[in-house]
């Protein structure tokens, strides 16, 4: 079998978790900044785009380009995101 990936996407904060079969118990993955729950935020600009505690940071400045609460397209970029976690 292969890796199993939970997704929790809270209202405020979101968890990604992999399945250890070897320990038999979920382990939560920790983000870029070693956090293991991350802000429900993205964000984008004209040059770049944001996710997390980027994006929470930046949406007093760009509020019309912030996003959160939006469940089906925040899960779809933290698949993107656990992908490529997993690739590398």
């Amino acid at each position: 079998m292969g890796p199993v990936i939970g997704i929790d996407l809270g209202t405020s904060y979101s968890r990604v978790a992999i399945w250890n079969a070897e320990n038999n118990r979920a382990e939560i993955i920790s983000n870029e900044f070693g956090n293991r729950t991350t802000p429900s935020f993205v964000a984008y600009s004209d040059y770049e785009n944001f996710v997390g505690d980027a994006a929470k940071n930046q949406a007093a400045s760009n509020p019309s380009n912030t996003i959160f609460g939006n469940f089906s397209f925040l899960f779809f970029l933290f698949l993107h995101i656990v992908i490529i976690i997993i690739l590398l």
